[in-house]
């Protein structure tokens, strides 16, 4: 049984060199076994996406109401119904019973036998001996060991023995709780370009489907479908042999595997052509449908690992402690490099964008915009100059205007005025001075002496002038007297 995957530890030295299988769906089972409840949500909420199930017809599928069959009310099916009851009373440990794993080990028998002998033509459809079948029957009851190759048993009574121990199982091999939404997966068609429902199957949608469906049938039910289809596929192969194509063998077997119990072929109606061509598809896809969907497998992985790697003990171990920065993982470090590539590939990328601009702005004819542009690279020289490759024209200084009493008055009073601003300064750059007052600095000494006496000079000639004055009024007034 594929029911779960079991990991064994070999010590054996001698077959540690053998290949490791992985079972892709190795988190699907674990989940399925574990939670069965959050799966079966996880299943069924995909499948009506696929599907339209009403309610009734969803709730059946959840298991949460009796299913509602076709013919369940008429008078033959009642009658039918106790007449099966009847030929059950007397069941054994394999026919009749409910489905289980000792069952499933008894009929694998057959089933081996039958892929060995595919050759036979009519297949499943040719009947055996009936008294060879009661005793093999018997045999596979009593659970004793059977010779199938002593040549005592035809292929043919092995084949018709097998179709007699899906018949008589309680329910198909399918349940009744998925015989509605079968019907809808047959139903699943292509849409045309205006949106349309077209008669060609949507085969991708009917795998995607089936494979959703298969994961919530009973264990023992998944795996004897599994075994069953896989036969069915092999002898439908051989089918210039037996005779036997896919469409014969689902006439054959829908009967067994898919049609719900005690009904007639006139219960079902139309509905018996969407069955038998739903697993006529089953033989043919067989292949495909016991595999989990990718993006279930991403779920299920998900629901156990989150978004961490999944790591063991030895390998938690090799990992660097909390409190040491020498060691760093191999992940981040390698981040950590690409992420300084690809700033350094953006910093070059932009140094060159920067020159290429920078020339274009130079190589531009004399006119106010071409002095702006270069007022704002001188502005930024760091982040918009881009290197020495082409010489930047210097910025043209503006001479300031001055009058004639300014420049007396800078020439004069200017010095000691700069200088007494710099004192206050704690880092005093070096004075500037022009040439005048260098030559006034060597003639007088120093700014100091230089400003005293010119003004002791000034002062000077005021007085001069404002005595004249009075002595040029005194005698104006003593000559009109």
């Amino acid at each position: 049984s594929d029911a779960i995957c079991n990991f064994v530890i070999c010590n054996d030295s001698s077959l540690r060199s053998q290949p490791i299988i992985f079972n892709p769906d190795f988190f699907v089972e674990k989940l399925r076994h574990e939670k069965p409840e959050v799966f079966t949500e996880l299943i069924v909420s995909n499948i009506t996406r696929l599907i339209d199930l009403p309610g009734a017809e969803l709730a059946q599928l959840m298991g949460e109401e009796d299913p509602k069959l076709p013919g369940a009310n008429s008078t033959a099916s009642g009658f039918f119904r106790s007449l099966m009851s009847l030929k059950r009373k007397e069941k054994g440990v394999v026919f009749g019973s409910p489905l289980t794993e000792e069952g499933i080990a008894q009929v694998s028998q057959l089933i081996e036998y039958l892929h060995k002998n595919l050759r036979a033509e009519g297949l499943f459809r040719v009947p055996g001996n009936s008294i060879r079948q009661q005793i093999l029957k018997d045999a596979l009851n009593s659970g004793t060991d059977i010779d199938l190759d002593s040549g005592d048993f035809h292929s043919n009574d092995v084949a018709t023995l097998l179709k007699m121990f899906l018949g008589e199982l309680p329910e198909p091999l399918l349940t009744h709780k998925h015989f509605h939404a079968h019907l809808k997966i047959a139903d699943l068609t292509l849409f045309d370009e205006k949106g349309n429902k077209t008669s060609t199957p949507d085969k991708e949608r009917q795998i995607e489907a089936l494979q959703l469906l298969f994961l919530i049938l009973p264990a023992p039910n998944r795996s004897l479908l599994k075994l069953l289809l896989d036969l069915l596929y092999q002898t439908a192969k051989k089918q210039d042999k037996n005779k036997m194509s896919a469409h014969n063998l689902a006439l054959m077997f829908a009967p067994h595997i898919l049609w719900p119990r005690n009904v007639t072929a006139n219960d079902l109606q139309e509905n018996i052509t969407k069955l038998n061509n739903g697993v006529t598809f089953m033989i043919k896809h067989s292949q495909k449908l016991f595999k989990a969907p990718v993006y279930i497998r991403e779920c299920a992985r998900l629901h156990y690992l989150g978004s961490r790697a999944h790591t063991s003990k030895d390998d938690l171990d090799l990992l660097p402690s909390p409190g040491s920065k020498e060691l760093q993982p191999l992940k981040s470090q390698k981040r950590s490099r690409l992420d300084t590539c690809h700033q350094e590939e953006t910093q070059q990328r932009t140094e060159e964008a920067l020159k290429e601009l920078f020339r274009h702005v130079h190589n531009m004819p004399d006119s106010a915009k071409k002095k702006k542009l270069i007022r704002q690279f001188n502005k930024h020289p760091t982040a918009l100059t881009p290197g020495s490759d082409v010489p930047a024209s210097p910025a043209p200084r503006r001479t300031r205007s001055r009058s004639f009493s300014g420049l007396i008055k800078q020439k004069v009073l200017g010095t000691p005025v700069i200088l007494e601003r710099k004192s206050k300064d704690a880092t005093p750059e070096p004075e500037r001075v022009s040439k005048e007052n260098v030559h006034l600095l060597q003639k007088c000494g120093s700014p100091a002496h230089v400003s005293q006496s010119k003004l002791k000079s000034l002062e000077g000639r005021k007085e001069e002038s404002c005595r004249r004055m009075r002595t040029h009024l005194l005698s104006k007034d003593s000559s009109s007297l």
